[in-house]
């Protein structure tokens, strides 16, 4: 299934980029562009790495742009 549309990310995709030790949303991003065309995946994407932390303590950085 389709995370991030704009970019064409898989979970898969994300599965394995959390896998490497992508911990953040934004480290995702880093890897594959997810979350910087309309954002509508930020959401799903805080969602599998909070899944994936120890606990939901590990959030998305909210950068100013």
């Amino acid at each position: 299934m389709f995370v991030c549309i704009c970019r064409g990310v898989t979970e898969d995709e994300v599965n394995g980029y959390l896998d490497e030790g992508a911990i953040t949303v934004d480290a995702i991003g880093d890897r594959c562009g997810a979350g910087e065309g309309c954002g509508t995946c930020l959401d799903r994407l805080d969602e599998m790495v909070c899944e994936r932390a120890a606990t939901c303590g590990l959030r998305r950085a909210v950068t100013a742009a």
